[in-house]
């Protein structure tokens, strides 16, 4: 039986390293210090976070619906996890694009404002935009 592997010391709560990786075929062993790639930097919390996320397909609404929790709550639970992957995340990386298959339209917009997705200030550029291009 195969158990989890323990990414966090029962007895400090810091990250483990792994030190050996064996071959299940011919039990070759490597030893050495390696690097954890970012999801198994991920505390227990960020995992059950990330399931909630994928099965909601990346919508931030549901996943407010599901654990009961506000936009921001929900934003920074996520900016968490991509900085766990050693990414930098906040408001400075994030693009309100119709590349990134955001509604652009004035209502978008709006949505996008009252759900904490733009500042006010950016919300009434794209709007003014908008008004200008018809």
């Amino acid at each position: 039986m195969a158990y989890s592997i323990p990414w966090s010391c029962p007895a400090c709560a810091e990250q483990m390293a792994v030190t050996e990786l064996t071959c299940p075929h011919c039990a070759t062993k490597v030893q050495g210090v390696f690097a954890a790639p970012g999801p198994f930097r991920w505390t227990t919390e960020q995992w059950q976070f990330v399931e909630v996320f994928l099965r909601c397909r990346g919508n931030i609404r549901e996943v407010e619906r599901e654990l009961n929790l506000s936009y921001p709550t929900v934003r920074a639970r996520l900016d968490q996890v991509i900085q766990a992957m050693g990414y930098a995340s906040g408001k400075a990386s994030a693009q309100f694009t119709p590349e990134a298959g955001l509604d652009v339209s004035p209502a978008g917009v709006l949505d996008a404002l009252g759900s904490g997705e733009l500042t006010f200030e950016e919300a009434l550029r794209r709007l003014k935009e908008d008004r200008l291009s018809r």
